[in-house]
């Protein structure tokens, strides 16, 4: 795998997956309601050779239920390639606090209260990093990193789609479905659970590993990181999540809402991903005018920043490739 630097990918000294690298910084942003949401970041330095400056800016943002140290692998790869790097948790999971009385739920009131808090973080951080500013999102992070760029909220030069959830794999379209999560939120309690186990209904939690990826060890980072910090736990998402999730996705399903996206995307995709809808995926992929989707087979699953090295390494390098096309570094005095 060709790296910027003139590397092989091998030679790269691997990182501790179960350490917070010496480069990373964690702490706290705070929203403007003083909700505290969870960062960490890295200055963009390389370890290599510090006097190389930051080649620009790139935020990861994680899906439902997640946690940034899930990542740690992948973030402070960037950070060797030279990007500053940031990441945050949503709010009402991982560190970033909860929103319900049961701290295993993962529920949200509307959507709009993430792109609230990704839109005022992205204008506190473009002013505060170095540019070129591209923006990764995985799964329920991609989601939302879409619906930000389509309506105008944050403006990145550049933006790749992990696996994102611009559809749910329930048989049936995106409005009747609504309708039936509305329903089960008017007769019930909205924070209650809406399935009892695992990522999805109906799958076990022994199963679980089976809907993410086929590395093993990368998979039993998650409960090593839980084990050591339980504050990260969380379980199914509740019905009010899944009812405002369909919202979301008929606001992204609006004619002329992806067409009118001018900015660089590019989607990553498992076809067989157990999660999240390939045909969705595809979809937008079509929509958006400057688009480039990748798609894996039966070698990878949803998570594929965390997928074995065959999977992982061609991820990267694919996203490597697309953001030196499109987000070359700003030229600047120095050393380049």
């Amino acid at each position: 795998m060709r790296r910027r630097r003139g590397m092989d990918f091998g030679t790269v000294k691997a990182v501790d997956r179960r350490a917070i690298p010496a480069s990373a910084t964690e702490g706290f942003w705070t929203a403007a309601d003083s909700q505290p949401i969870r960062r960490i970041d890295w200055p963009g330095v390389p370890d290599e050779d510090p006097q190389i400056p930051p080649r620009g800016s790139l935020l990861f943002l994680p899906g439902r239920g997640d946690f940034y140290e899930k990542y740690l692998e992948s973030l402070d790869y960037w950070h060797r390639e030279g990007w500053r790097v940031s990441a945050l948790d949503w709010r009402g999971q991982a560190g970033s606090g909860r929103l319900t009385a049961d701290p295993l739920t993962g529920h949200i009131s509307d959507f709009s209260v993430w792109l609230d808090d990704l839109a005022a973080f992205w204008k506190d951080w473009i002013e505060a990093t170095p540019a070129p500013h591209v923006i990764v999102g995985h799964s329920m992070g991609g989601h939302l990193v879409l619906r930000a760029v389509a309506e105008q909220r944050i403006n990145p030069v550049a933006v790749v789609l992990s696996a994102p959830m611009l559809g749910f794999l329930t048989p049936g379209p995106n409005r009747l479905l609504h309708k039936v999560a509305q329903t089960m939120c008017r007769f019930g309690d909205p924070e209650r659970v809406a399935w009892k186990t695992s990522e999805k209904p109906g799958t076990s939690v022994a199963a679980r590993s089976t809907l993410l990826t086929h590395d093993l060890e990368r998979y039993n980072d998650e409960t090593y990181w839980k084990t050591a910090r339980p504050f990260l736990g969380m379980g199914p998402g509740s019905w009010r999540w899944v009812e405002r999730g369909y919202a979301s996705m008929l606001e992204l399903d609006r004619p002329g809402l992806l067409e009118a996206v001018d900015v660089p995307v590019l989607l990553l995709a498992a076809r067989f991903d157990g999660l999240v809808s390939w045909k969705a995926i595809e979809r937008a992929a079509r929509r958006l005018p400057r688009a480039q989707l990748m798609t894996w087979g039966q070698e990878a699953r949803h998570e594929l920043l965390r997928e074995a090295d065959p999977v992982r390494d061609k991820v990267l390098q694919t996203i490597d490739d697309f953001l030196d096309r499109l987000a070359p570094p700003v030229a600047q005095d120095g050393p380049s």
